[in-house]
């Protein structure tokens, strides 16, 4: 099989569907609230009544822009709505308003970072408005479907990406860098689960150094990164062993069971002539000005790769620590917070609550399932903690005992208190004279391991480092423990 893959390429372009943040629906005032009782959040006007007409939400647009600007993208000053007509048990209306031939964000781009560091550029072809459908409920009967209309009109916003994808690699990377900004923008709650991002996955393959595309398939309603993953990694094979055998892939829409890790056809692929596009009649154009783009611009946020090379650069962080903390962007807010209350600004109080916060904290964070937001720990308790740790006062594991100690402090002052009295019980002893005892005392207890490192063998120096730090109960500071050892062996 290795030979078979090392023959083709793929080809792979995705259409990721994302629900934005608006407290109602894209053409009617009904909620979004995912948690909804089933039917509850329906009106006349999502549930396509006759006579009734929809109304354009300005979020939305608002919303659209801001993604459109954060992917490079040029924005049309005029677009028009258009009715997609289709059948679907879920679609009351028999069609669903989007944008056809005038989408509001066009011809943009964004920049993944592969594993080698490498960067590559994937174009987006096109960012839209379009509207929900509902949701059918198969789970529980095997002979009766049932019907969600909640999510009718849900607003919704399509990024279609160019066929620049040569890899699952490059899928997942570009696929959470579309989420990350959809969440850095507050446009879009990022979670999968409740359906708040779907992707359709585009994929052919043809033969290693040709230029012309094969023929695609869609993969349709993949909700997880993993799911897509595994469907285009099915779907390759698939079509590998098709053109394997010689015969022809076809043009078709396919299904991924992601149990059984395969892709299977459910219908021939449609063509847009069959979805009868016409303009959407109810609604006007959607004339955006340049003032309103502009006005748009300055409500954006620092974007994160924008925010990493200056984590790196004004705190001196490593580019790993910097990718880390700028992921999320209350995360990073949180660090900046916490690293403008440092009582010392220095490059090591910048790395050692770097060090905090993406070992201990989101330790915290992952085990309780919980946000930055959320933390128990204020940004000024933990630079205090940093400020000790920095400075010398308290070893790493010190730091790391009394972390877990102050999340017991349900209040800044209890946390506080508990911090004070810990860093008097666990402080790290420097006293030269102190740390040299100790070490004299272990090289005199192991004669035979002084012996054989005299000898040649260095590696022996992590014992008498575990040793004295023992013998001192953890406080001893291990730079001082270590240029004292280092003079006493090397007598």
């Amino acid at each position: 099989m290795g030979d078979i893959n090392s023959k083709y390429e793929p080809v792979i372009g995705l259409e990721v569907h994302a629900q934005m943040k608006t407290k109602s629906k894209a053409f009617c005032k009904c909620s979004t609230d995912f948690h909804s009782s089933p039917n509850s959040n329906v009106c006349p006007v999502c549930l396509g009544y006759p006579g009734t007409l929809p109304m354009l939400n300005e979020q939305l647009v608002d919303f659209t822009i801001r993604m459109g600007l954060a992917t490079n993208c040029s924005i049309r000053e005029k677009s028009i709505f258009s009715r997609k007509n289709y059948f679907y048990p879920d679609l009351t209306k028999g069609y669903q308003i989007t944008q056809f031939e005038t989408p509001l964000c066009y011809d943009g781009h964004l920049n993944i970072r592969k594993k080698d560091g490498d960067e590559k550029r994937i174009g987006i072809t096109r960012i839209h408005i379009e509207e929900d459908a509902g949701k059918s409920i198969h789970d529980f009967h095997d002979d009766e479907t049932l019907v969600d209309f909640n999510r009718c009109g849900v607003p919704l916003i399509e990024i279609v990406s160019e066929p620049d994808i040569r890899s699952t690699e490059e899928a997942f990377l570009y696929l959470s860098k579309v989420k990350q900004i959809l969440v850095y923008l507050d446009i879009n709650d990022g979670n999968l689960e409740e359906g708040s991002m779907r992707c359709d996955a585009n994929v052919s393959i043809r033969l290693k150094g040709d230029s012309k595309f094969g023929t695609r398939t869609e993969i349709k309603n993949l909700n997880s990164f993993k799911n897509v993953v595994d469907a285009i990694e099915a779907e390759i094979k698939r079509q590998t062993n098709v053109l394997e055998a010689g015969d022809k892939v076809f043009y078709q829409t396919m299904t991924f069971n992601a149990k059984d890790k395969k892709t299977t056809a459910t219908r021939s692929k449609e063509e847009a002539h069959d979805y009868r596009y016409f303009p959407e009649p109810d609604l006007v154009k959607l004339n955006v000005s340049l003032t309103m783009i502009d006005s748009v611009r300055k409500k954006l946020p620092e974007f994160p790769d924008a925010r990493r090379e200056r984590f790196v650069k004004e705190y001196s962080l490593s580019d790993i620590d910097a990718s880390e903390l700028t992921q999320d962007r209350k995360f990073a807010d949180y660090f900046e917070a916490t690293a403008n209350q440092l009582e010392n600004k220095n490059d090591k109080g910048y790395k050692t609550i770097a060090n905090i916060l993406r070992v201990d904290a989101k330790r915290v964070l992952n085990e309780n399932k919980i946000s930055i937001n959320e933390f128990p720990l204020s940004g000024k308790i933990i630079s205090r903690l940093a400020d000790s740790t920095a400075a010398g006062n308290i070893s790493v594991t010190a730091s790391k005992e009394i972390f877990n100690l102050m999340l017991e402090g349900k209040t800044y002052e209890e946390q506080s208190e508990i911090f004070k009295k810990a860093e008097g019980s666990l402080s790290q002893v420097s006293d030269n004279t102190e740390i040299e005892t100790i070490v004299l005392k272990v090289l005199q207890e192991n004669p035979n391991e002084v012996g054989r490192y005299k000898i040649g063998e260095k590696k022996l120096a992590g014992f008498f480092v575990g040793k004295i730090m023992q013998e001192s109960k953890g406080k001893a500071n291990p730079k001082i423990v270590n240029e004292l050892l280092i003079k006493n062996l090397e007598v």
